[in-house]
């Protein structure tokens, strides 16, 4: 902890958040928003949440063991659901086996059952990863993503297991060969990686360190005027990669500054964008698991009672038009009238009850709600294709249910491949 409040004074010193208190302040409320997040959280327990939470240095132990409880019931039944039906679970998976290990929970005593057969969650990770690893093999692709891949071989490896060289080698190539199709992806596979090399397992050091200096060279370079690497929401996972692969406080001072600042401005709001930033904002890293011990933890942090927020209807209308482009290039463009502040989401709903050629579907995921179809044109992520989500030609940074519509704009809603 000394350490920790030694880091706190260096990062004050040049803050606009200048004082360890205002630090102090900002990760208080966001460990808090973050702990409130389990009682309103919709769908399947999170387990980047739950993570975070247990890589913090202030817990409520009791709010965190019910969610452990919820994780081991309903995350697990939902994953082995996936598995008995052959569905693609490889980052789910691995982000439960890291929020198991965060609070210290055998591994071995989780098993799921595929065919008959009882295997421990490692087990089933690495044959996840031997799927993933054929698909790029004979596609030139993850059966998932690069994410999920570089979050499977992460898992294993602050787990203690050996990653199969093979593994490891398909996501060297694939920085080599500039695979990744967006920005967390490096920084994901920062993290892997550098965990593979310090295991001293990789017989391929040369290519293996090559391609962690090209991923913190493209994390660096990507540094904006104002401290964020790549945008708001991909400077968590940057500065845990940076941490990661090298502790120089010269590489991420002013980002966690910009996270703070932004944190300060209330632009988090979705939980699992603070999952990736508060662990980086106590110097710490997604590797920090593999030396993770339960022992003389904190038990302070209480949430105090809060004042409901009541939302009033705004009686301020804001023109919007939306458009619809589909995989063939064909577009159509509707025009509506939406309350100022109100969601995407609520816009597109606002659509569907006005216009009745209109039609959209969602599915769910850790970061919220995400369309899947629209007007019966599917873009699901099975097949590598998304609706791409941008305001007057700029790419949206959050998701329908967390952008708001604050001024008048065209939104376009494109069906993408990847």
């Amino acid at each position: 902890m000394l350490s920790f409040v030694i880091i706190l004074s260096f990062l004050a010193f040049a803050s606009g958040c200048d004082t360890v208190e205002c630090i102090q302040e900002v990760l208080l409320s966001l460990n808090k928003d973050l702990l409130r997040s389990l009682d309103t959280q919709d769908g399947l327990p999170n387990p980047s949440v739950h993570l975070a939470l247990r890589l913090s240095d202030y817990h409520n132990l009791g709010k965190e063991n019910e969610h452990l409880v919820k994780l081991k019931t309903h995350l697990h039944n939902d994953i082995q659901n996936s598995l008995s039906n052959n569905k693609p679970v490889t980052g789910r998976l691995a982000l439960y086996i890291m929020a198991l290990k965060s609070s210290c929970y055998d591994l071995v005593t989780a098993t799921f059952t595929v065919n008959e057969a009882k295997d421990t969650l490692l087990t089933n990770l690495k044959r996840q990863m031997e799927l993933e690893k054929e698909h790029i093999l004979f596609t030139h692709r993850p059966l998932t993503n690069y994410f999920q891949y570089s979050l499977g071989v992460l898992a294993l490896c602050v787990s203690g297991i050996r990653v199969n060289n093979h593994v490891s080698n398909k996501l060297i190539k694939a920085v080599e060969h500039r695979a990744f199709k967006n920005f967390d992806m490096h920084a994901m596979a920062g993290m892997a990686l550098q965990c593979v090399k310090d295991s001293g397992s990789h017989v391929h050091s040369a290519e293996l360190d090559s391609a962690l200096i090209k991923i913190k060279q493209t994390i660096l370079a990507s540094a904006r005027v104002d401290g964020h690497f790549g945008n708001e929401f991909s400077t968590g996972l940057a500065v845990q990669a940076l941490l990661a692969m090298g502790d120089n406080p010269g590489d991420y001072a002013r980002s966690l500054d910009a996270i703070r600042t932004t944190a300060r401005s209330n632009t988090y709001h979705n939980p699992m964008a603070i999952s990736q930033i508060l662990p980086a904002l106590q110097h710490k890293s997604y590797l920090t698991l593999k030396t993770k011990e339960c022992l003389n933890e904190d038990n302070t942090l209480l949430l105090g009672p809060t004042n409901p927020v009541v939302v009033l209807p705004s009686d301020s209308k804001v023109d919007v038009n939306i458009e619809v482009v589909t995989s063939n290039g064909a577009h159509i463009v509707y025009s509506l009238d939406v309350p100022k502040g109100s969601s995407l989401l609520e816009a597109l709903e606002l659509l569907n009850s006005q216009n009745a050629g209109f039609t959209f579907e969602t599915e769910t995921s850790l970061w919220g709600p995400f369309l899947s179809t629209l007007n019966g044109e599917q873009a699901r992520q099975g097949d590598r294709r998304y609706w791409h989500l941008s305001s007057d030609g700029t790419a949206l940074k959050e998701g329908i249910g967390d952008f708001r519509i604050e001024a008048p704009q065209k939104i376009t809603i494109r069906n993408t491949s990847y």
